[in-house]
């Protein structure tokens, strides 16, 4: 029995825990970037990429894995929905603040990043690979 629960909610373990990492990062004061001024920052790039992975997590889970419009949808409200929280969050931190163009590269890094998972055949197979590791002997010496 618990067998099969821990099947069942297994592919929600790594979206819940990005979802965990990206809500963690936005209550920080002190996030790991550089400390020098670059025109069009990085900032929004990285918005797009963590919000597009969290929108392909998603689409990997039990009930969205059919691919199937509705699923595509609901994953881009869930992240468009999450990321406009996030950034709600991210105000009461100190030094942090809204910003709509954080918001709006979350949903289009989701929107591309599930339009390219539902139609480009390669990455998805790339993606769903399982990772093969050679077991090695270890000898005593």
């Amino acid at each position: 029995m618990c067998y099969l629960i821990a099947k069942k909610i297994s592919s929600y373990v790594l979206p819940f825990s990005l979802a965990v990492s990206i809500f963690i990062a936005s209550g920080s004061q002190h996030l790991a970037t550089p400390n020098i001024y670059i025109p069009y920052s990085p900032d929004k790039l990285l918005h797009f990429l963590i919000f597009g992975l969290l929108a392909t997590v998603l689409l990997r889970t039990r009930k969205l894995k059919q691919l199937r419009f509705r699923d595509l949808i609901i994953s881009i409200v869930i992240v468009s929905v999450y990321g406009f929280i996030d950034e709600i969050h991210q105000s009461f931190t100190p030094g942090r603040c809204v910003e709509i163009g954080d918001w709006l590269a979350d949903t289009f890094g989701a929107i591309v990043a599930v339009i390219l998972y539902a139609q480009w055949k390669e990455y998805r197979h790339l993606l769903e690979r399982r990772v093969k590791i050679k077991a090695t002997k270890i000898t005593a010496s």
